[in-house]
């Protein structure tokens, strides 16, 4: 593999993190039928752990879009490669990122829900890196804030290695 790997938060930091968003989404959600979008590969160990303390029901579906490959930067055209499969009309979404850095992927995916007529859409991020930004995005939940460094671990993956980890680790 070769990379060397360094600690940035561990299982607890994270555990603590994805409760505390799970409590205030639900807390701002709590009259509403919420629809939560895991955005794969990357999100799917966030989410799974985000509805476990979530206290209100939530529907769930997955989105893949592809922009990496096995660089560690964008490729810059960004695509949608697995589709939505539930009907966001009047519904309030909830898009689950692992990370948000150019703010390029999500921009484009923002756009793409869009056109599916939510009543509302939000952004939680697991990983904000707003140093990086390219784009104007808002991100509404954000777990932990960093300025640099390329992450793994919890699901976040470097050339598909590294999601097992359960701690966030950065790429040197």
């Amino acid at each position: 593999m070769g990379e060397e790997l360094k600690p940035l938060f561990s299982r607890k930091e994270i555990a603590q993190k994805v409760a505390w968003l799970a409590s205030e989404i639900s807390a701002d959600y709590a009259d509403k039928k919420l629809l939560l979008i895991g955005v794969l590969k990357g999100a799917f160990v966030f989410l799974a752990d985000l509805i476990r303390h979530m206290t209100i029901p939530v529907e769930i579906d997955f989105v893949r879009i592809a922009s990496y490959g096995s660089q560690k930067e964008s490729l810059g055209e960004i695509k949608v490669t697995k589709e939505l499969e539930t009907s966001l009309e009047g519904k309030d979404v909830l898009i689950i990122e692992d990370i948000v850095d150019t703010g390029l992927s999500l921009k484009f995916l923002v756009d793409h829900i869009s056109t599916k007529n939510p009543s509302s859409l939000k952004i939680c991020a697991l990983i904000d890196k707003k140093s990086r930004r390219e784009v104007e995005i808002q991100v509404d939940y954000v777990g932990f804030d960093i300025e640099k460094g390329f992450v793994v671990g919890y699901g976040i993956d470097f050339d598909e290695k590294y999601r097992y980890l359960p701690e966030i680790s950065v790429v040197d």
